[in-house]
């Protein structure tokens, strides 16, 4: 079946369906992963775009039923250059095909995506239409204009728990509560859900607390009555500036209790801490983001899903920048000098891609340790 990406400011792509039927909008944007195309489709931070795989080849190794990130697929379209038909991999229980007509997300696919990224690259991200029901190119391009955007929209209440749950499932290369004592964790951490990444729940376990994950609209007196010992703060779509309600509980709880952040996590911790973000020209998406760690040379390659930043003009002299993203020198990282609370922009638990900054998990233990004994 024939399909249509229209784009806001008028460029067109033709090419074919895969995937579910029907029209949807959303901010075209892309990835620059070369694997991992399943964790994608899953991470609740995708909720709102459309997205495009670089890779020219998707699909090949098909969809299993544990190489996800969240229950079900939240980003609203996928645009491949060539869908695979035949996956083949042991694990495999699904072609992408059907899991995308499963879960009723369009894809896209054969058209030439390295032009539709070179032109994202050079105009922007933008809001687009993808369509397999309206084959005419000047009538989608008028919906894309017309299309709310996602600068503005609080897309976490779309994405987050309704209620309060335990999770307990460690890494599967480690064995799960490896850092226990005598057979409990160690620590309390409550985790706000604003999008919250499985992996990263895992990683939580592996260092040896135990996770209670709680709606994004949990107040910062429900949280503090749990008597955690650190609270996370999760990823999660969007702009983080509507999210005021979250700002609002993050607020409440620095200095009260260890923060460790990640992504939209720590966009909110920096506006608590009276920051401001601005949205990028295109976003970092993908597993090769390099980021230099300190005023060192220590650089780490790291996977990243935002298409906001922290204005690094806009920070307090107590908060200390401690990451800067090499492509673009844009904060990658915050610690604060007096309170223990500290946050990255990008994905330590990568899944998908690399696992250099590790670290940090090791890092929030530390803090914690440091705050009880205090």
């Amino acid at each position: 079946m024939k399909a249509i990406l229209a784009l806001a400011d008028g460029r067109v792509f033709h090419g074919r369906s895969f995937g579910a039927t029907g029209e949807i909008s959303g901010e075209v944007v892309f990835n620059t992963s070369m694997t991992g195309y399943q964790e994608i489709l899953t991470d609740p931070s995708y909720c709102g775009e459309i997205v495009t795989m670089t890779y020219p080849l998707i699909g090949n190794y098909g969809i299993n039923l544990e190489d996800v990130e969240s229950g079900r697929p939240h980003l609203s379209g996928f645009i491949v250059k060539e869908a695979s038909d035949f996956p083949s991999n042991w694990r495999s229980k699904m072609s992408l095909d059907a899991y995308l007509k499963e879960n009723n997300i369009i894809g896209l696919h054969g058209i030439d995506t390295r032009a539709l990224v070179r032109h994202i690259r050079d105009k922007g991200a933008q809001t687009g239409i993808l369509s397999t029901v309206d084959q005419d190119p000047e009538s989608l391009v008028k919906k894309a204009q017309e299309a709310p955007s996602i600068v503005g929209q609080d897309l976490v209440r779309n994405v987050t728990c309704e209620q309060p749950y335990h999770w307990s499932e460690g890494p599967w290369e480690l064995e799960s509560g490896y850092q226990t004592a005598n057979g409990k964790a160690r620590f309390k951490v409550v985790a706000y859900d604003f999008g919250i990444k499985r992996n990263i729940l895992r990683n939580l376990v592996a260092i040896g607390c135990d996770v209670t994950v709680v709606p994004a609209t949990t107040s910062a007196e429900d949280v503090l009555a749990m008597q955690p010992d650190g609270v996370f703060l999760s990823n999660g779509p969007g702009d983080p500036e509507p999210i005021i309600y979250a700002q609002e509980n993050i607020r409440k709880l620095i200095g009260k209790v260890p923060l460790f952040g990640i992504c939209l996590g720590h966009q909110l911790l920096c506006i608590a801490l009276g920051g401001s973000t601005f949205k990028l020209k295109f976003g970092h998406r993908g597993g090769n983001q390099p980021v230099r760690r300190g005023e060192g040379p220590n650089v780490e390659i790291t996977s990243q899903n935002h298409g906001f930043a922290v204005d690094p003009a806009s920070l307090a002299e107590d908060a200390l920048v401690s990451h800067i993203n090499l492509n673009d020198n844009t904060v990658e990282g915050l610690r604060h000098k007096t309170y223990p609370c500290f946050s990255v922009q990008y994905h330590p638990e990568a899944s998908p891609g690399p696992h250099d900054a590790r670290y940090l998990f090791d890092d929030f233990v530390e803090m914690m340790e440091k705050f009880k004994n205090q």
